[in-house]
């Protein structure tokens, strides 16, 4: 049995086997009570932060550090720099609305994720012995990843280049052992524990952020 405690306010979720009858989940969900109560407590004490503006002075989140926005108008085209392991320097044309710096933001953060995920599934597919056919980058409201067993296809969310590198080499594991095992039961566990011991650490970093830049669970 699979238990998931989302943020930002506690939601649970249970996956359960179809052998488990109703009485028997929650039994285990009293079971598990304790757990639960104290993963809800950690999403209490989050900070709460406005709607970012993209402007400068902003708080982003970059590989699991967190960095000033230093929003620099020019004429080229948009980038982004990482300044003194403090600062992201945002480049963007004169002129530009918290729309196009948002817009000029994501496609960095995009570019940055897709450099760090092939070399990631490389090694898992043989420490695994799965191969992925597929792999895509996306924003998802309520999945750190999901995983087309049929076609071998993985998606991983983009919130995920702003978390510590861990986080995302994690959900790449955690999809691919779907391509082992298709349901979160004590078997696919059990695989996680094998190829990956430090799995849970890496899950309790996913939960460890502010409000406005964690709102999902796994």
């Amino acid at each position: 049995m699979y238990f998931t405690v989302y943020p930002p306010n506690g939601r649970v979720r249970v996956s359960a086997p179809r052998r488990f009858d109703d009485e028997a989940v929650r039994k285990a969900v009293t079971a598990k009570l304790p757990w639960i109560k104290r993963q809800q407590a950690k999403f209490e004490g989050w900070e709460k932060l406005p709607p970012l503006e993209y402007v400068s002075g902003e708080n982003h989140y970059f590989q699991g550090q967190r960095y000033l926005l230093n929003v620099i108008y020019h004429d080229g085209p948009p980038n982004v720099v990482i300044h003194n392991n403090a600062t992201l320097d945002l480049y963007v044309r004169i002129g530009s609305d918290a729309e196009k710096r948002e817009r000029a933001l994501i496609t960095w953060y995009r570019q940055q994720l897709k450099e760090a995920i092939p070399p990631l599934i490389a090694k898992w597919e043989t420490i695994i012995g799965e191969e992925v056919a597929e792999w895509g980058v996306k924003r998802m409201k309520t999945r750190w990843g999901s995983c087309n067993i049929k076609a071998r296809r993985i998606w991983l969310n983009l919130e995920l280049i702003k978390k510590p590198g861990c986080c995302l080499e994690y959900i790449i594991v955690h999809e691919m052992v779907h391509l082992l095992e298709r349901l979160h039961n004590d078997r696919f566990v059990t695989y996680m524990d094998e190829f990956m011991p430090q799995w849970r650490r890496c899950q309790d970093e996913l939960s460890k952020a502010p409000l406005a830049y964690a709102h999902l669970g796994y």
